[in-house]
């Protein structure tokens, strides 16, 4: 086989195969492989116009002798086992100079482990985040690179021709060495769940506090979309709201089960967070709504035991623009949260993420593009190290808006409402703004039953109390 591919792709799933027509539609001649042989052809032959620039390849030896030296193959296959299997079933293929892209949902992790082995071989590998979904991958995802700074030039061509642009600006980015690309895309994707979960929120809000129709809440995201909270999950969430139920005529968000899928990346923020001592209170209760919207039988039978709440709200306890400012505030919590475990992240293993690079990337082609992203890549840039709720555009928002989360926290408590996420973010807003803690309780019981010892407000150094003279 004649080596006219500039880049190969390996998997031609949902995801595997729109990123392939992309990478062909920008002129960039792609071999392709998918373990079913039938499935590449398929796709090839279903590819129109973009079939001149593939390559169907049979074989895993085909495809490798498809490519141009040095060579380039990214693995769009599952994470775990699968990447394992097939970067071991590749590499023994490939020569010293080529390179293997895993661009799929991977564990940092893992990819800190596979590029650890690949320094020891002596070959290339990058693992990058990929964010977009379908549409993103097909038409221009957001793309966060890790891995060695000179495989990552290699490829950047067509990294950034393949991105998203904001007003002409790629977004794609190398982020730092081994797993630093995956990272920044897990956290991404904590984020996307505490965000979509505050819309849900807030929704429910509408829908079971307030009594409105699905239309109704659709048209509140609709004019929510044209302020401060435009965003692409703001909107689609306005689309859904408004759509119909072919079958039935009702309103789709009414005969949708409750019950919220995930693929894992919000727990692997959450589990990180932990190892890096990161407050993240918001994404983990987003974690925790999702894994509690599964226990469907359990909730069920709550109900029946507990009754329902009393979920009416009095008219006019909670408006459409206090709620709004309270989806505001919450958003600022959660990412404020999400690039403060970016930072550590980033110390604990000597990455030297790009903070605002990261807000310019994900400003389009991933899930939680926002308006609020320009503002926090210049907050990120003017105060480095500085927790983005204090930085003084955003400090300016919270100060307008902090009120209206109280209010509807407090409003949504008393009447039962679940608000988990946004209860959350008021709660670590109260916390972040108390200059004197409780924890000095804290720190008095640790001392009483470990003798861990405690600092003092009037003197430096380490003491205990004189706990002994009350102990049994």
């Amino acid at each position: 086989m004649t080596a006219t591919a500039t880049i190969g792709l390996i998997g031609l799933g949902t995801m595997g195969a729109a990123l392939a027509l992309n990478i062909a539609e920008k002129g960039f001649p792609i071999a392709v492989f998918n373990r079913t042989t039938a499935t590449t052809h398929s796709f090839v032959a279903g590819a129109g116009e973009l079939a001149q620039h593939l390559t169907a390849c049979d074989a895993l030896t085909d495809l490798v002798a498809a490519i141009k030296k040095p060579r380039a193959i990214i693995l769009m296959v599952n994470a775990g086992d699968p990447v394992y299997q097939q970067i071991a079933a590749l590499r023994p293929l490939l020569d010293k100079d080529d390179l293997i892209i895993d661009a799929g949902n991977a564990n940092f992790q893992d990819t800190n482990r596979r590029a650890a082995d690949a320094a020891a071989a002596g070959v290339l590998y990058l693992g990058i985040g990929v964010s977009g979904g379908e549409e993103g991958a097909r038409h221009g995802p957001s793309i966060m690179g890790g891995g060695p700074k000179a495989a990552w030039d290699r490829v950047a061509p067509i990294m950034a021709a393949i991105s998203a642009k904001y007003q002409g600006i790629p977004c794609a980015t190398w982020m730092g060495e081994a797993g630093a690309g995956h990272f920044v895309k897990t956290v991404h994707n904590g984020i996307e769940y505490a965000d979509m979960q505050m819309i849900a929120e807030a929704y429910g809000v509408m829908r079971d506090g307030m009594g409105m129709s699905a239309a109704e809440c659709g048209a509140v995201f609709q004019r929510w979309n044209g302020g401060v909270l435009s965003s692409y999950l703001i909107e689609i969430s306005g689309q859904v709201a408004l759509a119909k139920d072919p079958g039935t005529g009702a309103a789709m968000l009414d005969v949708i089960l409750d019950r919220a899928g995930q693929k894992g990346t919000g727990r692997w923020t959450a589990v990180e967070a932990q190892h890096l001592a990161a407050a993240i209170p918001v994404i983990e209760a987003a974690v925790t709504a999702r894994n509690l919207s599964s226990r469907l039988d359990e909730r069920r039978a709550g109900e029946a035991l507990f009754g329902a709440a009393p979920v009416a709200l009095a008219k006019g306890t909670i408006t459409i623009d206090g709620l709004e400012s309270a989806l505001i505030a919450g958003k600022i919590m959660c990412y404020a949260q999400g690039f403060a475990l970016l930072s550590a992240a980033s110390t604990a293993f000597g990455w030297g993420l790009p903070m605002p690079a990261v807000a310019n990337v994900w400003r389009e082609g991933c899930i939680i593009r926002s308006a609020m992203l320009n503002d926090m890549a210049t907050a990120l840039a003017a105060t480095p190290g500085t927790n983005l709720m204090l930085a003084p555009f955003f400090a300016s928002l919270l100060k307008a808006n902090h009120g209206a989360l109280r209010q509807v926290v407090a409003q949504a408590a008393l009447n039962g409402l679940p608000v988990p996420a946004l209860a959350a973010a008021l709660g670590y807003f109260d916390m972040m703004r108390t200059a004197r803690s409780t924890a000095n309780m804290i720190q008095a019981q640790r001392d009483f039953f470990g003798a861990h010892g405690f600092e003092r407000i009037d003197a430096a150094g380490a003491y205990h109390g004189p706990w002994g003279l009350h102990q049994g």
